[in-house]
């Protein structure tokens, strides 16, 4: 960028979500990456006056490392399309539906991707009764991350015991068995499957603390499974509208073949910290974070 004046980011970070610290983690590894890519970064922990800062900054693009509610559902983004900002990842329409944990298994279902059966129910009947036949995971309608899951086992004595911090509305969704596999897409163009290994729950802290998780990548699956995650990845992200990086989670039951693959969600704003899946694959794919980081940038756009 030598000879004019580098484009101006501002790195959208932190927020007032539950995913606040994954978010402040990013948009470090991000801005540092930017910098190092020749762009004028200013990092922006995102706060009420946050429309405000950035009609005094001005930036040529944000990079949204929000993760969560606010950042990842529509509403930032509607903020900066108001401004007329271009910045990174899906837009208003396709943030809020893939937040939206019911809406977008609408769209999956109407796009013939394989989902588990799920109803949206008060939380404090869940807490009364068993409102589907065990196992069924508990978990927010409107949140990432594996914040506030409930894995109620099949020989569970009594329905869960939900935190007060729980949404009055609540998803149960039949818990799907087998391996945690997921695909980031890139653009128009699926990268690749991993095989998620934890002990247990894919929680956050297996998916944020070092040594939670390992990850194998490719993963060691069948050609038929493996093609199958990179066709439904992309048919999601384009079922709900996303642009930019999306990541799709799946559940593959090995003893019923492809049968066994089940859908689990979309994340249109996927982590970018040093333990985050998306640029391992990316990396694995032999384009580098900073690269990454740098397309995004210039993929960003309003009216997306």
């Amino acid at each position: 960028m030598s000879g004019r004046t580098p484009p101006k980011v501002a790195v959208l970070m932190g927020g007032p979500s539950a995913e606040r610290e994954v978010s402040l983690s990013s948009g470090r590894e991000c801005a540092a990456a930017l910098r190092e890519c020749g762009f004028d970064v200013v990092e922006l922990d995102a706060g009420p006056d946050l429309a405000a800062r950035l009609a005094d900054l001005a930036p040529d693009v944000a990079f949204n490392a929000l993760h969560g509610r606010w950042g990842e559902d529509g509403c930032v983004q509607g903020i900066l399309e108001w401004l007329r900002i271009p910045y990174t990842h899906s837009g208003v329409l396709a943030s809020a539906l893939a937040m939206d944990k019911s809406r977008s298994k609408e769209a999956f279902r109407a796009a013939g991707l394989p989902v588990v059966e799920s109803v949206i129910a008060l939380a404090e009947r869940v807490r009364r009764e068993h409102v589907l036949p065990p196992p069924y995971v508990v978990k927010p309608n409107n949140e990432g991350s594996s914040v506030g899951v409930y894995l109620v086992h099949e020989a569970a004595n009594g329905p869960p015991r939900l935190s007060a911090e729980m949404p009055e509305l609540v998803m149960v969704e039949s818990y799907a068995p087998g391996r945690e596999l997921t695909t980031t897409v890139m653009g128009d163009r699926a990268l690749m499957v991993t095989d998620i290994v934890t002990e247990g729950w894919y929680d956050y802290d297996a998916k944020y603390k070092p040594g939670g998780s390992r990850h194998i990548l490719p993963a060691d699956i069948p050609t038929e499974i493996e093609a199958a995650c990179l066709d439904y990845a992309l048919r999601a992200h384009r079922a709900l509208g996303c642009r930019g990086v999306s990541r799709t989670d799946f559940r593959w039951d090995e003893a019923r073949g492809l049968d066994g693959l089940i859908l689990l969600e979309v994340n249109t704003q996927p982590g970018m910290t040093p333990t985050s899946l998306s640029p391992e694959q990316a990396r694995h794919a032999g384009i580098t974070f900073p690269d990454l980081c740098r397309w995004m940038v210039e993929d960003a756009s309003c009216s997306r």
